[in-house]
């Protein structure tokens, strides 16, 4: 593994942790030239599935992108971002899961609204107004009242 601060070539690992649940290993290295540390992850490389906008055009699936979406509506908000990884992971779980090759971009979303409605209540209905597209203040209304009562609305 190649350091990401000086670029030498050769790395030490010197602790590993897996996550079985997740598939994934965790690995912190030192750089013997710099001597600065860093963590890596090793995750099993499954193909996701291809995502299917709603005016029909495909996408490869981005978990950048699906992060991004997320912690935008997370800004602000006391939530750790091992929280947000571990929303992530089981999103893509559930899309692995599916054993579709396409899917469409609407169910992505049902799966982030579901992942934010336990993390955050505030983020849920900031992501709920860009999601379905809140054009008066009843919208808002509604959502506030729906999180007040523990359920979501199904589009």
């Amino acid at each position: 593994m190649r350091c990401p601060f000086c670029a030498h070539e050769d790395t030490n690992v010197v602790d590993t942790r897996s996550n079985p649940g997740a598939n994934v290993v965790r690995r912190r290295r030192r750089c013997p030239s710099c001597d600065k540390r860093f963590t890596t992850y090793e995750r099993v490389e499954l193909r996701m599935p291809r995502l299917v906008k709603k005016d029909g055009t495909r996408a490869d699936y981005d978990r950048e992108k699906l992060v991004g979406s997320m912690m935008l509506a997370l800004r602000k908000r006391p939530v750790a971002t091992e929280a947000v990884d571990a929303a992530v992971d089981r999103i893509e779980e559930k899309l692995r899961s599916l054993g579709e090759r396409e899917v469409p971009t609407s169910r992505v979303g049902d799966l982030v609204m579901r992942e934010l409605a336990k993390l955050d209540k505030i983020a849920y209905i900031r992501f709920a107004s860009v999601y379905r597209r809140f054009e008066t203040p009843d919208d808002f209304r509604e959502a506030v009242q729906e999180v007040k009562a523990g359920r979501r609305r199904r589009r």
